[in-house]
């Protein structure tokens, strides 16, 4: 058998591949923060928010015994044909809800969804477990109240870097509860599966501080609610896989596709060339056709359902 990395590219054309490695060989390769001051600093210089027009509703729901801020879009034009649950990402240590709030207003207007969005709590003032508690309890209200609130019970979800893993998380503990069924897709954009360095592709992270502020004080970092790659994988809903063929985290997606198609799960798998992680938030031509492909693929999955 014959097996080739670009057999798996994404059909994007020549021209934007052309301009990302432009783009990407005069732009500085970045890294999140190593320490806690680095950490304080990095978060104070975070660029100013853009503001969606119109504007989130802000909320804090309850489920779970927990009480979790949300940020709420709805369309525009007409009533919701189903929900998107959005996790951020920001390694479980930077960012928040608000900072997706134009793609999501976005994501609202053009796939007429309602889009609910978690402002989790961050480490290390908040270590594992508080961030997959409330995207769990997020996504437990949806169950709950979605039919009252927005009308429809169709519900996807997504995120990406840790907002994908915690995504999965969610998904494994809503699979747990039996409450997994209402979520038709999943869209996870370059998330770190494996933060045990137990695998070649775990760690090649190893030594980020992201995991050393997330999950330092869990004797075990291969329970799946940490490191989904560990998980029995069964019984969950499509999923799409978006990655930079320039991504550190790329071997880590490789084998969680595999894993998931391996419990019998339907996987999509795209890989984007000359890119590296994080480069769907990036001003390029295949930044935009990526997206454009994850909306596509979201409006198949509400679709379906």
């Amino acid at each position: 058998m014959r097996f080739a990395l670009d057999a798996l590219f994404a059909d994007v054309p020549a021209e934007q591949v052309d301009e990302a490695r432009d783009f990407y060989k005069s732009r500085a390769a970045g890294r999140g923060p190593s320490t806690l001051e680095g950490l304080k600093e990095a978060r104070t210089r975070r660029s100013v928010l853009h503001a969606a027009d119109p504007p989130a509703i802000k909320e804090t729901i309850e489920a779970a015994e927990a009480r979790v801020p949300v940020r709420i879009f709805t369309p525009i034009d007409g009533p919701p044909r189903g929900v998107y649950l959005d996790i951020h990402g920001g390694g479980f240590y930077m960012d928040s809800a608000a900072r997706g709030d134009k793609r999501n207003r976005e994501l609202a207007d053009a796939l007429h969804l309602a889009v609910v969005s978690v402002d989790y709590r961050l480490a290390p003032e908040h270590p594992w477990p508080a961030a997959p508690d409330d995207c769990e309890a997020a996504a437990l209200w949806l169950v709950e109240e979605a039919d009252t609130r927005f009308g429809t019970s169709r519900f996807v979800i997504g995120g990406s870097s840790a907002g994908a893993t915690l995504a999965l998380a969610t998904l494994l503990r809503l699979r747990d509860r039996g409450a997994v069924g209402r979520f038709t897709g999943a869209a996870l954009q370059f998330g770190t599966y494996d933060l045990s360095a137990r695998t070649p592709a775990g760690r090649r992270i190893a030594d980020e501080y992201f995991i050393q502020a997330y999950v330092g004080h869990a004797e075990d970092h291969t329970v799946p609610d940490i490191s989904p790659i560990y998980g029995v994988l069964r019984g969950l809903p499509p999923t799409l896989l978006i990655v930079g063929s320039a991504d550190v985290l790329l071997e880590d997606n490789l084998a969680l596709a595999g894993r998931l198609s391996a419990a019998g799960n339907d996987v999509e798998l795209r890989v984007y060339p000359d890119s590296p992680h994080g480069f769907t938030s990036h001003p390029t031509a295949m930044a935009r056709t990526a997206l454009s492909g994850v909306d596509s693929w979201l409006r198949d999955r509400i679709a379906q359902s």
